[in-house]
Formats: C-alpha cells, structure tokens, sequence
C-alpha cells in the first residue's frame, strides 16, 4: 500500500527554502511607491500626469516608440490601498509559485503574464486611459499555479489539490468579475496576465517528482504564448496621435502663453511712456513695429510649423492659440500703420481689437472650435 503524499509545502520547502524573487518584487514596488511620494504622487490616489512620468502604460506614448512602458508599468501604483492589495496578493501567491518553478522561472512567469497583460490592454483600452500596476503580473502568477497544480494533480492529496487549485480559480473569478463592475480598473491587463501566466506555468513546468518527464504538453504552450504574443503584437492598433508632438505642443503653448503675458504688458507699458513723454506718433510705431509685431509674428511662425493630429488632446488649444497670435500681429500692424497714416478711426479699431481677452479673441477665431481637450487629464485611470 502506497504512502499518502507529503504535503505539497513540505515538498516545495525542501526544493527552493527561499523566494529571493517575490521578496525583491515586494520591495521594489514598495520603493518605488514611496519614491513617488516625494515627486507629488498621493498617498491615496496619484494623478495621470506623475504615473506618465514615471512610466504608466498609455496608448499614444506606448505606441510611440516608448515601449518600455509596457514593463515600467508593472511597478507603478495609483495609492497605498492599490499597492497593499496587489502586494497581498503577490506574497500569498508568489511564495508558493516561486518554488514550484524556482527564481528564474518565476521571474519569467511574473513579467511573461505582466507583458502578455499589458499588451492586451493596449489593444483594448487603446488611447483612452492611463494604466499601471502589478496585478496583470500577480494574475499570471495565479495563472501558473493553477496550471501546476492541475498538471501534478496525481501526485498532490486530493483534499489539498482541490483546496489550492479552486481557491485560486475563485479568486481569480471574483477579481475579473469585480473588474467588470467597478470602473477605473484594466481588467483586460487582469485577463491577459491569467492567460498569459498559465500558458507560461505549462511551458515552464518543473514536476515534484524529478524522475518525471512534463510531457509533450510545455511545447504545445510554449507554441500557443508564442503565437498568442505575436497575433498581439500585429493587433496593436495605430496611434490616433503621437505623444511626442503632443508633448512638444504643450511646452510651445506654455511658452508662448509665459511670452503673450510679456508681450502684452511691453504693449501697454509702450503707450503709457508714450502719453508721458508726448511721443509722435511715427515714434510709437516704430517701437510698437519693432517689440509687438515682430514679436507675435515670430510666435505665430512658431506655433504654425507644429504638427499635430487633429485627435490630440492639446491640437484645439494650438489651433485656437494660432489664431489668436495672427490677430495680435494683424492688430498690432493695424495700429502701426493707424498711427504712421494718423488714422484716428484705424487707430481705435486696432486698440479695441488689440484689448479683447485671448477667450474671447479665441472664440471668435475658431468658430467656438471645441473639438478635443486641452490635457491628458480627462483619459480615465484603470488600476491593475
């Protein structure tokens, strides 16, 4: 009569004592969280722009070239309850995954499952959120479990088979239903992870017994993760627009916004003088010509060469910001030539227009354009 088995933590300790790799992940997520902390991340909630930073996974800046986000963003965390559960979740799972695959290959599986996630993310939420966290990864390591315990079944106590292998396929049910109902979370990253992982955890199987082969089975996985990433990959859809531009958008409206306020004041500080000095009218446009027109013609140049798709969210403010530098240099012109002709009549026109506030000049120029947004902020947060 046979032997009952060892309980399966028994088995694993005597295999790897240690778990190096989920003890490194804990504390380097930790890390990074609480180095955020100090570059104006939230204790509770961060916003969008501090996790683009540091490397959230976002449509337009992922496919962009800056791939990488698809793995920056396994350590990012949108605030502690987010951190504290994935973290949870990880120690309870990872210990367990870890020495049934041993170090190497659970890293393999935490960031294949991460990965294989995150690129299915980027498929499904495409430009319409900013994501990050570890819990695609974590979903892999529960995906690999489960493919352990199921191919090792006959060698693991049917009481503690049933245990293991169905809490984890509860929790993993429960996890993915709660993503369908509570907005804000990447349930496609959760997804992807689970499939990801227990294709990997087939792949990589290591039995309890060494003296059994894994069977013909790991290959069949390997094949079907290997086709599954690569039918993602060719699956990623264009861009809508290029984050690059975008960003450089942003910093030329910033700047010309910091330069119109200068410019603005120069203009009145010129006709003050003007009036205190009882200067001719030929001197006032002379500076107005030198200080104001070149000034908003060299802007106007400036923000024309930019190229931006129509779909960015910052290409309505650039439009709008165009069209308001052409009026300030077609004003400033005006007033130039009002006061060398010493128009009166030219010469109130071009104040009245020269003296709009930029909404208002903006409005008028675009039409009341409110096509787009004007930042990154209205794109929701899914957590991971």
């Amino acid at each position: 009569m046979s032997s009952p088995p060892q309980p399966l933590i028994d088995q694993l300790l005597k295999r790897v004592p240690r778990v190096p790799v989920t003890l490194w992940l804990i504390a380097t997520n930790v890390a990074v969280f609480a180095i955020m902390l100090g570059y104006g991340a939230g204790v509770w909630h961060s916003p969008n722009n501090i996790q683009l930073e540091w490397g959230a996974n976002f449509g337009p800046a992922t496919k962009d070239g800056e791939w990488w986000r698809l793995g920056s963003a396994l350590f990012l965390h949108f605030g502690l309850l987010h951190l504290s559960m994935n973290m949870f979740a990880l120690w309870d799972g990872g210990r367990l995954v870890e020495r049934m695959f041993g170090p190497l290959r659970f890293a393999l599986i935490y960031f294949g499952g991460g990965l294989f996630g995150n690129l299915l993310s980027l498929i499904v939420q495409g430009e319409r959120a900013v994501s990050g966290g570890a819990s695609g990864a974590i979903f892999g390591v529960y995906g690999a479990l489960m493919a352990f315990l199921w191919h090792q079944r006959g060698q693991l106590d049917r009481s503690e088979f049933k245990w293991l292998f169905w809490a984890a396929v509860i929790f993993s049910v429960i996890t993915i239903v709660l993503g369908l109902l509570i907005p804000g979370i990447d349930n496609a990253a959760h997804i992807g992870g689970l499939i990801g992982g227990m294709l990997a955890g087939a792949a990589l199987i290591r039995p309890l017994d060494p003296a059994r082969h894994a069977g013909r089975g790991r290959w069949l996985a390997a094949s079907i993760l290997i086709t599954g990433t690569a039918v993602l990959i060719v699956n990623i859809p264009e861009p809508r627009y290029r984050w690059s531009e975008e960003i450089q958008a942003r910093g030329e409206i910033a700047e010309f916004i910091g330069k119109d306020a200068r410019i603005s004041a120069r203009w009145g500080a010129i006709l003050g003088r003007a009036q205190q000095e009882n200067a001719s009218f030929d001197e006032v446009a002379g500076r107005i010509e030198d200080e104001i027109s070149s000034s908003y013609e060299q802007s106007f140049e400036q923000l024309s060469k930019l190229h931006l798709d129509s779909e960015a969210p910052s290409a309505a403010a650039l439009q709008s910001l165009r069209n308001y530098a052409e009026i300030r240099r077609n004003a400033s012109r005006a007033l130039v030539e009002g006061l060398r002709e010493k128009d009166l009549v030219k010469i109130r026109e071009a104040l009245e227009l020269a003296s709009q506030p930029p909404r208002r000049v903006n409005q008028q120029a675009t039409g009341h354009n409110k096509t787009g947004q004007s930042s990154g902020q209205a794109h929701k947060t899914p957590q991971k």
